[in-house]
């Protein structure tokens, strides 16, 4: 069975702000799910489970930016491993942000308790 990939809305205009900024983000996000897609709840110092109920993981994880030289974006998403599907939830630069949004995560997993 194949990784599937979604997009919250928000996560959609947050990227398409951000790809006019770092011209590489298409292609180091593309490289990104394809990690992902491999070993979505990858447990090293880049990837953190920050939520988890029995159906999903929240996974916050840094996304390298070439067009950032040495400095990186961060990512929060979904996995969910019974229908092998990971939704971006969120994308940002952590220097303008210190966090994710906590409030979209809780929103999230409360949508999605079932």
């Amino acid at each position: 069975m194949t990784m599937t990939f979604d997009e919250l809305p928000e996560f959609q205009k947050e990227r398409k702000r951000l790809a006019r900024k770092y011209r590489s983000l298409s292609q180091d996000l593309e490289e990104f799910r394809n990690i992902v897609s491999v070993v979505p709840l990858e447990n090293r110092k880049h990837f953190a489970v920050i939520a988890q109920n029995e159906h999903l993981s929240i996974v916050k994880a840094r996304l390298f930016c070439r067009y950032l030289k040495g400095s990186s974006l961060r990512v929060t998403y979904s996995y969910c491993e019974q229908e092998q599907r990971i939704e971006f939830i969120e994308i940002y630069y952590k220097g303008d942000k210190e966090n994710e949004d906590s409030h979209r995560v809780k929103e999230y997993l409360t949508k999605h308790q079932n």
